[in-house]
């Protein structure tokens, strides 16, 4: 951590999570003594269940609820502490960068027209938080985290599986964006039937042939102009675009230029699973690495925008020079 976060971390964060610690130890006593009562109630029902010849099905079933049910029953106030200490961690992380956070997006920003673009697949239940919004180098940004779980059904059973769990990146670009540009995954020798069956809702969309090779084996893009596609997918935004990756430590980035809010918009989607978070409550909340660990991941993103940012506006004063 610089200097910065250091004088937050022991200046505010420490002294408060110290003395939240206590409480944090009686919570954890507490939820062990619900799960040992429920284990210890789940025992004795199964003891009459077996003296009674009951199938074994049954008795299984209630040695597992019962500490199930009591350990849930007794993590209750432990979860609560949990989302406080992590209102409060983000909350002073994104102050410090010059952000504003809360834990709920008022609106998922452009979800849906990522949706129309392919680049988020359908879902049947979405979760949506940890919104984060401010400026880099006077471009407004905001970013969330999206997880989207389509519902499936085997043996006549209903159960929900993950299909996206990451990052959702909206930035007002620094230069004016016209038309439409689609960067999605390649997909192999499937890219030749994809470019005539993919569907990008109303929008007739074309694909870009790019000069990078390396960028080509990653994505494919897809443009309302092909000369337009090329103005925004500089050498050095392709670069960075290939860092994000790596830099997130996620997958499957994917992108799009947008003119629809009028002065153009750059959408970012990014599998990066779970960030954010405080972690164990089983360790003690003065751990400082939670706090640590919520700033590099939020630096991570900060610091790419900074660096997606920079390259057009280089390019922009190049353009200039070279007039």
């Amino acid at each position: 951590m610089d200097d910065r976060f250091q004088t937050v971390w022991q200046d505010k964060l420490e002294p408060w999570l110290a003395g939240l610690e206590a409480d944090r130890v009686r919570y954890v006593r507490l939820r062990w003594n619900w799960t040992a009562a429920g284990t210890i109630l789940s025992a004795v029902i199964a003891c009459v269940m077996v003296f009674q010849r009951v199938e074994w099905v049954p008795i299984v079933m209630v040695m597992v609820i019962g500490p199930f049910l009591g350990y849930m029953i007794g993590s209750h106030a432990l979860h609560a502490m949990s989302k406080r200490v992590k209102a409060e961690l983000n909350t002073t992380i994104a102050q410090a960068l010059g952000l504003t956070y809360s834990p709920k997006p008022y609106s998922p920003a452009r979800f849906d027209r990522l949706r129309e673009f392919g680049l988020l697949p359908s879902s049947d239940r979405r979760k949506f938080e940890d919104h984060f919004a401010g400026e880099r180098d006077g471009c407004e940004f905001e970013l969330y985290e999206a997880h989207l779980e389509q519902r499936r059904r085997s043996n006549k059973r209903t159960y929900y599986v993950t299909v996206f769990r990451g990052v959702i990146i909206r930035i007002n670009f620094p230069r004016k964006v016209e038309g439409i540009t689609v960067i999605t995954r390649d997909a192999g020798w499937f890219n030749g039937v994809q470019s005539y069956a993919r569907g990008f809702g109303a929008n007739k969309l074309e694909r870009i042939g790019l000069v990078d090779p390396k960028f080509e084996k990653a994505f494919e893009v897809y443009g309302s102009d092909q000369v337009l596609a090329r103005y925004m997918l500089t050498p050095s935004f392709m670069e960075r675009l290939l860092a994000l990756e790596s830099s997130l430590a996620g997958k499957n980035v994917r992108a799009a230029f947008d003119e629809d809010s009028g002065q153009g918009e750059l959408l970012i989607a990014a599998e990066t699973g779970n960030l954010f978070e405080v972690g164990s409550m089983s360790k003690p909340l003065t751990d400082p690495g939670r706090f640590s660990k919520i700033v590099e991941e939020l630096g991570h993103i900060t610091g790419l925008i900074d660096l997606l940012i920079a390259p057009a506006q280089l390019n922009e004063h190049e353009a200039r020079l070279g007039d």
